[in-house]
This record gives C-alpha cells, sequence and structure tokens, in this order.
C-alpha cells in the first residue's frame, strides 16, 4: 500500500486550510534540495560531471521502488535514471529553466495529477484534489521525515523533473529548422534517375579457402576504422560450464511416496474447499466447472473418463507431481456474453497485487441497493453502469463480450454459464457485489470441475551434495584453458562462451542473473578458474552450479584480435577477395573488356533513384549509386571499384528526373520530424559527453 493510501486509512484529516502552494514550499524547502537533508552521506556511488551519487540515497529508491523487481534489474536501471536526470538539470540550470511552484502545484493537483490513482472517489470516478491536498497537509503536520522522504522521491521530484523535461524538449523541438537550400536539394534527390550499364563480380565467387586473414591483419584492420571498434570502457570474456541442480530419480520417488500418503484424504474429502483450506498444493483450486475444450492438461483424456469422486495420477506435469479428482462434470456453453456492474469493496494495489480495502460491505450493499433499485423502474443499463460501476469497462455499458470458460472468478463463472440467457442478479466476490445479465451464449460441450493435488518434486540435499562435489572436482582439475577444455568433453559439457561483459553487468548470457560472477571475473585474471562453483539461478526453476575461466580481459580502446575477429573477418576477407578480383578479372578499357575477362556479361540498370540505394542484383550498396549519379562518368567507365557485396564498374547512360508527388511542404515535415527524432536522442549525447565515474561495483 502507497503512503498516501497509508496516511487516508488513518482518517487523520484537518480541515482543508493550507493552500497547496504553501504545501509546495514547505516540500521544496526541506526535501527537493538538489541533494538535500532527507538523506545521510555517506558513501559515494558515482560522479557525473562533479556531481556525487551518493550510496545511501540510492539505497532507499531502491527501497522505494523495488518491490516487485529484482534488485538486479532496478538497480542499473535506477542508475541509469539518476544519471540522466543529474545531466538534465544542469541543462536546464544553463539554460534557466524553473518548474516554479505554481506549476508545481498546477501538475500535483491538476487533471494530468500523479495522484489520481490514490485520491479519485470509486463512487463518483473524479479525482478529489482537495482531499489530495489535505493529505500532504496532513503529512506535513505529523512531521514524518522518513514518509516525507518518500514522497518526494515517488511524487514531487518525478513531477518537477517531467515539467523540466517537458519545457527542454519543447524548447528543442520549436528549435529545429528547415532551410530552403536543404528543401530544394531533398526535392532534387527525390527526383533524380540514373540508368547505367555495368559489369558486377560478386565477392562470393572467390573461395573463402584463398583467403586465410591473420591476427595482424584483424588488427590493421580495427585500426584504420577505429572509431567503429574502439570501447570506451574495459570488458572482460569468460567461458564456462554448469551444472544443473534438479532432482534425480530417487528425488522424484520421495515427492511420489508423499503425495500417495495423502491421497486417501484427497480421496474422502466432500468439500474440496475446505481440503485445500488445510492441504497445501501448487495448482490452486478453482471452484468452478472449465469446458473441455479450455483444460490444458497433457493427461486429460484420462482426466474426462473419471467418474465424480475418482481420481487419476500420481502423475508428472511439469516440475510437480499432480493428482486430479473429477469433483462433478456437466453440459455447459462453451463461451457467454454478460454486462454487469460492480460495486466494489476491494481494488488490487497496483504495486503488491493485493486487494486492498475500498468500500465497507454495508455501504457496497446499500450502493446495489440503488443499482437495483434504478434498474427495475426502467433506468438505462448504460447510463447506471456509467454512473454507479467501478470496473474498468464502464463506458462500454459494462459487457464483456464472449469469453470462454476459467476467465472469471469461479462465482462469475458460474452465473455467466450456469445461468440461462437473460437471467440477472447480484453475486459477491473478492472484488465485491456485481450485478450481472447473461446476454448471450454459445455452443455446447462437457464441462469439469476438477481438482488437482499438486506437490513440487524438489532436489534433495543428497542430490545437491552431489552435484555440487562434481563441479567442485572439475573446478579442482581444470586449471588451465587446455584442461578446461579437455576435462569438459570428458563429462561431456557444453563450453559457452561470454563475451563483452562490462563491469556493472548482473548478467551473463546463457545464465541470467549473475552479478556475483562478474564481480569475481574483475577480482581475477585470465586464466584464472573459481575454486568453489556459483549458485546461479537461471530461471524458471532452473539452478545451475557454474565454472567459469577468465579467456579474455579487454581494455579501453582497440579490442584484442580475439575479440575483434568476429566482427570483421569477412570485412577484410571481402578486401583481400576485392583485391585479386582487380586484378585478375577487370582486364582491358571498356565494360565490354572488363566482362570478357571477368568471363560474365555486361549489365544495364534503368532508373536508379538516388534517394534509394538499392540496385538489381546488386544490392544496396551506396558506392554503386555514387558512381551512377557521376556527370563525369556519362558515356565513361569507372575503375573497378570494390562495393558491399562485390567489385563493379560503372559507365553513366544516361542522368535524368521523375515526377514526384513530394512538394514542398512535405519534404520541410520529413527534415523537421527527422531532426525531432534527434532531439529524444540527446540524453545518449549528454552522456557521451560527461564524465562520468561511476563505482557501483564496489558496492554491488
Amino acid at each position: 500500500m502507497s503512503v498516501i493510501q497509508r496516511i487516508r486509512d488513518q482518517g487523520a484529516w484537518i480541515i482543508f486550510g493550507i493552500i497547496a502552494i504553501a504545501l509546495i514550499s514547505f516540500i521544496l524547502q526541506d526535501g527537493l534540495g538538489r541533494r538535500g537533508s532527507v538523506f545521510s552521506n555517506t558513501n559515494t556511488l558515482g560522479k557525473v560531471n562533479g556531481q556525487t551519487i551518493e550510496k545511501d540515497e540510492f539505497e532507499k529508491k531502491i527501497e522505494l521502488y523495488g518491490r516487485n523487481q529484482p534488485r538486479e534489474q532496478l538497480i542499473p536501471q535506477l542508475w541509469n535514471q539518476e544519471v540522466t536526470n543529474i545531466l538534465q538539470e544542469q541543462e536546464y540550470e544553463k539554460l534557466g529553466l524553473k518548474c516554479t511552484k505554481n506549476e508545481l502545484s498546477d501538475v500535483m493537483f491538476g487533471e494530468n495529477s500523479p495522484l489520481k490513482r490514490e485520491f479519485t472517489d470509486p463512487k463518483t470516478g473524479i479525482f478529489n484534489a482537495d482531499q489530495a491536498r489535505q493529505a500532504f497537509a496532513q503529512l506535513k503536520k505529523s512531521k514524518n521525515t522518513e514518509q516525507l522522504g518518500q514522497i518526494v522521491e515517488a511524487y514531487i521530484k518525478p513531477t518537477i523533473q517531467q515539467t523540466l523535461q517537458t519545457k527542454y524538449q519543447n524548447l528543442l523541438q520549436q528549435s529545429v529548422y528547415a532551410p530552403k537550400w536543404m528543401i530544394e536539394k531533398q526535392k532534387a534527390e527525390n527526383s533524380s534517375i540514373a540508368s547505367v550499364s555495368y559489369v558486377y563480380v560478386p565477392y562470393s565467387s572467390v573461395s573463402d579457402s584463398t583467403t586465410k586473414i591473420t591476427d595482424d591483419e584483424i588488427t590493421a584492420y580495427g585500426k584504420k576504422h577505429s572509431k567503429e571498434y574502439e570501447k570506451d570502457e574495459e570488458s572482460r570474456s569468460i567461458s564456462f560450464v554448469s551444472f544443473d541442480v534438479n532432482p534425480n530419480a530417487a528425488d522424484s520417488a520421495v515427492t511420489k511416496t508423499q503425495l500417495e500418503t495423502i491421497k486417501s484424504d484427497f480421496v474422502a474429502a466432500k468439500d474440496m474447499k475446505v481440503f485445500f483450506a488445510k492441504t497445501s498444493s501448487e495448482m490452486p483450486y478453482y471452484e468452478s466447472y472449465i469446458s473441455k475444450g479450455e483444460i490444458k492438461q497433457a493427461v486429460k483424456d484420462s482426466i474426462f473418463k473419471l467418474a465424480p469422486g475418482a481420481t487419476y495420477g500420481p502423475y508428472v506435469d511439469g516440475n510437480n507431481f499432480v493428482i486430479a479428482k473429477m469433483v462433478d462434470a456437466k453440459q455447459w456453453p462453451d463461451s457467454a456474453k454478460v454486462r454487469h456492474i460492480l460495486v466494489a469493496t476491494h481494488q488490487q494495489d497496483q504495486q503488491t497485487n493485493q486487494l486492498v480495502r475500498s468500500r465497507e460491505d454495508s455501504a457496497a450493499r446499500k450502493r446495489m441497493d440503488t443499482v437495483e433499485a434504478l434498474l427495475r423502474s426502467g433506468a438505462s443499463f448504460d447510463s447506471v453502469c456509467a454512473k454507479y460501476s467501478d470496473d474498468g469497462n464502464k463506458d462500454k455499458g459494462g459487457v464483456y463480450d464472449y469469453f470462454v470458460t476459467a476467465k472469471m472468478v469461479p462465482t462469475f463463472n458460474d452465473f455467466a454459464f450456469g445461468k440461462p440467457t437473460g437471467s440477472k442478479g447480484v453475486i459477491e466476490t473478492d472484488y465485491g457485489f456485481h450485478y450481472v445479465e447473461v446476454l448471450g451464449q454459445k455452443g455446447s460441450s462437457p464441462a469439469y470441475k476438477v481438482a488437482y493435488l499438486a506437490r513440487p518434486i524438489t532436489v534433495s540435499n543428497e542430490t545437491v551434495n552431489t552435484i555440487s562435489q562434481q563441479a567442485a572436482q572439475f573446478a579442482a582439475t581444470s586449471k588451465t584453458k587446455a584442461a578446461f577444455d579437455e576435462n569438459s568433453k570428458k563429462i561431456n559439457k557444453t563450453v559457452i562462451p561470454a563475451n563483452e561483459l562490462k563491469e556493472n553487468d548482473a548478467y551473463v548470457p546463457g545464465l541470467s542473473s549473475a552479478r556475483q560472477v562478474v564481480r569475481w571475473v574483475y577480482e581475477h585474471n585470465v586464466g584464472d578458474v573459481n575454486e568453489q562453483p556459483f549458485e546461479v539461478n537461471a530461471g524458471a526453476n532452473n539452478n545451475k552450479l557454474v565454472v567459469a575461466i577468465v579467456t579474455a580481459v579487454n581494455k579501453p580502446g582497440l579490442p584484442s584480435a580475439q575479440t575483434l575477429r568476429p566482427l570483421v573477418e569477412n570485412l577484410v576477407k571481402n578486401e583481400k577477395k576485392a583485391k585479386q578480383i582487380i586484378d585478375t578479372k577487370f582486364k582491358g578499357s571498356s565494360l565490354e573488356a572488363y566482362a570478357s575477362s571477368a568471363g560474365t556479361s555486361v549489365q544495364k540498370a534503368d532508373s536508379i533513384s538516388f534517394a534509394n540505394a538499392f540496385v538489381p542484383g546488386v544490392g544496396s550498396d551506396n558506392k554503386f549509386v555514387g558512381l551512377a549519379f557521376n556527370k563525369d562518368l556519362k558515356g565513361k567507365q569507372s575503375p573497378a571499384i570494390a562495393g558491399t557485396s562485390g567489385v563493379f564498374s560503372v559507365r553513366v547512360e544516361n542522368l535524368g528526373t521523375k515526377p514526384t508527388m513530394d512538394n514542398d511542404e512535405s519534404i520541410k515535415q520529413n527534415i523537421l520530424q527527422s531532426q525531432r527524432m534527434a532531439v529524444y536522442r540527446g540524453a545518449d549525447a549528454l552522456k557521451k559527453d560527461a564524465s562520468i565515474k561511476d563505482n557501483r561495483s564496489k558496492f554491488y
């Protein structure tokens, strides 16, 4: 439950007498300094252009935002957000952009308030700004520094940042400009066409076996194109093998035996809801009927044959042993259409997913009595629904179009499918009271009420110990890369590479969450193997023990040939192939001579567009298109040129124009749109030019 929700629940409201501006002024003074006194400052997590990010403050934000998100996933997100906010704040200060108290008040208590969820009246659906003001006034009166700090972080700061960001973006958006010469140039390029003759020899015509590439050639290419391949920060590479920590046959047998010991109680139970209140199951009991087509169990055909009260199993379903019990069966529609009005007593909290009370039962019943009375008097269902329903579809007349069984809570499911079309009535669910009307039903098939008693197949301590010993033995005998690779073959384990791991990475490809592995890598050197296998959760109940070896340390700058090779080897091969093709296949002084020498023919391409670098038979190649529009080559062939996918020589036959649908205004708007899109990438440009010191790896 949110901080503000807790304040509301206390009911300690004071008479509204403190206007929003005074309240915001208090918050600004007490909690909104750029690095104010709300949080203590002890350890420096990092610096952005000299401005510090303190660990204690950062931890408070992790606690505030991390309820439903793993820390390893949240930390990099919050770090990037913090860096971006600081860089943008520095830009705002340079430009003199401010969020005034009046502006902040207008947003906090206006139409787009971030407080809408907490202070929207469920009876009317209207945001109660006065109530929001009172909550803030109550918070001020309580002088609760902790809650104040949470409010500042969760509501005030994001609102100020969003307001300033909007101003900043608008300022940049309005500064874009498309000069007349640029529009005319773009218009001319869009209409330009060329017709050419050419000879083309693809690189694929030369065998790869004739072009072996050395590490020196890889490095030379990387240096020549250093801007593309140089790295700003260090990265490291590892290879690893993993040992799955999964239950074995003995573990499965134990779980099966445990399940069979309570099978008799399951069979004898008359009330499944009472039984499951006392007995746990990995598969929750759905106390309604599910149509045959919606039951997805792999053994469903065996289940369908059961008589009421009979059971099937134990059988394996995923990571569980399961016993299925047929509670009842009947003929039901395949789908149903209803409309309803919900008077809620509970709502789902967006952060915790828990149901929290929003209205007392007595008040809900009185409201539902009003709903029924209005409908009996002939009032329009749509108008009553729009006014009184708390459901999200109230603006659509409360209609749920044809849906299949088990999509709704059991009580709702029973009414929609178990009552005939035209039925009307009030039902109660965990969410509140529903006035339901069945509008239609389609199809008919058997529907079953089935109870599943499921227990997970868990790995035993003995199994864990056995696998741990195997992993430890591998680590102890694999102290070199050669031994690592050889031992992995002996035990039939695949060696998996993971390249370019950054110091603050939380994930390793193939391992998911593995921050501990990355930290270890940056504490060791090439050739080191972890003595104690890492315990890693790879997701979906797949736990692993991991043994890794450090294979490379890539310092900032140009990566090693080993790292560069998969990125540039084909490009270097094409350069060598191009030279070989030019030296051996482009002989003579005309296209026809080139074609004869290369064993091919002169080809023609008409209506090549300057605005589109695609050439039929060649592909996308800017060099080819550049030659095609070279006026100096009209009637002359170009030298042999190495392109993207092959070598070619081009002779320009004709240059001209074609009519286009483009006008000056449409071209102008396209240019402006392109420039505006670049504005949204401004945060990356700010980071690139900033001095950022990142110390996260010392703490996380």
